[in-house]
């Protein structure tokens, strides 16, 4: 780390709380920019983490600032207060302008097709579901860069502008797909009428409400850790 943080420049500051993503420190760049050095561990969710960043290059989301290996040099969202400090609606408000920015060309990033087969092949989706994975992904529209963790968490409040995404874990993936982190946020208020509330606001984007349904719970279902988190089962009967 020492050497990479003479070659860049930066002054280290306090580590962030330890995540599931990696290790994060507050860093001070040589000109006095604020920024986040993050350790990414290696982990096909967010592989091309980097690389999401670049294509987003600060609409709506942080800067990635540099890139090298397992770390990544970002723009600090300041005062990066989450949006889970906000109502259900207010929150819903921001998502709904954020993900048309969002959603930028999806060339070179792993396409949603792979990843139901990658989820197949780990036992993660049932007969019923993949047969639906399936159907989806022969059967999408335009594929664009999605972020298949944006929940209430990786949105912080910041200076530039006054909401921006991080933490991108990318697929190739119709805009559809985008619902199924978002509507199953339990953060946003946790109840079938909520869930369906956010799936609705969603379809205000011009999403087709069917397939952002059966896509959430494909995902919710893949990422469910074999139906034993209780808020995705929950999550899946309430859209079934």
């Amino acid at each position: 780390m020492e050497e990479l943080l003479t070659r860049w420049q930066l002054t280290l500051g306090e580590e962030y709380p330890p995540g599931a993503a990696g290790r994060a420190w507050r860093a001070t760049c040589g000109d006095g920019t604020p920024a986040v050095l993050k350790l990414g561990l290696p982990h096909r969710e967010s592989e091309h983490e980097a690389a999401a960043l670049a294509r987003w290059d600060g609409d709506g989301a942080v800067r990635l600032l540099a890139h090298e290996g397992d770390w990544i040099l970002m723009e600090r969202a300041e005062p990066g207060t989450p949006l889970t400090s906000r109502t259900t609606e207010e929150a819903m408000d921001v998502l709904c302008g954020l993900l048309p920015r969002l959603w930028k060309p999806a060339d070179g990033f792993t396409p949603l097709a792979d990843e139901v087969e990658f989820w197949q092949e780990c036992g993660d989706l049932d007969e019923e579901t993949l047969a639906i994975a399936r159907e989806l992904a022969a059967s999408q529209g335009e594929l664009v860069l999605t972020s298949q963790d944006l929940h209430g968490g990786n949105v912080l409040a910041a200076e530039r502008e006054p909401w921006l995404a991080i933490d991108p874990k990318p697929l190739a993936a119709e805009r559809e797909f985008q619902a199924a982190p978002i509507v199953r946020a339990p953060e946003f208020g946790h109840s079938k009428a909520q869930a369906l509330y956010r799936l609705d606001r969603l379809a205000e984007l011009g999403l087709d409400r069917e397939r952002a349904r059966l896509w959430t719970i494909v995902q919710t279902v893949a990422w469910s850790e074999s139906r034993t988190i209780r808020s995705h089962v929950d999550t899946i009967e309430w859209l079934t």
